[in-house]
């Protein structure tokens, strides 16, 4: 059970995964970032010099009752922008490999699978037995 984790856990496409996921995160702090302070105050300063920018209070005397719709296009810009990036650096650049492998311009990747390598040697083995 422990070889089958470990081999789980150093295929590459774990690894790869477990890099893009702290990549993601990482890129998501700097797009929050940038919409909190860069697209947040210009959605506010469109919304005039009201205190609340494009929203509004329900309750004026109750500050928990503010409706913010600068927030909601913050996070659908923030949204947009994360979106794009991964489409244009992951999903263009591997659909672009895979088309290249189906024209037969990339080889596929050659690394036998660790079946294979075993009866290979357990053949090797019995040819030197034999001989």
């Amino acid at each position: 059970m422990i070889q089958g984790f470990k081999s789980f856990i150093m295929r590459g496409n774990v690894v790869d995964l477990a890099v893009a996921v702290a990549i993601g995160a990482a890129f998501t702090a700097v797009v929050t970032a940038f919409s909190n302070n860069v697209i947040s105050p210009l959605i506010a300063a469109v919304g005039g010099s009201n205190v609340n920018g494009l929203g509004f209070r329900i309750i004026s005397s109750n500050p928990k009752t503010v409706i913010d719709f600068g927030a909601i296009l913050t996070a659908i810009i923030n949204f947009l922008i994360v979106a794009a990036v991964v489409y244009f650096l992951v999903v263009v650049p591997m659909n672009l490999l895979a088309e290249r492998r189906r024209r037969g311009e990339e080889p596929e990747p050659t690394a036998p699978a660790e079946d294979i390598v075993l009866l290979q040697e357990i053949r090797d083995l019995l040819r030197q037995r034999t001989i």
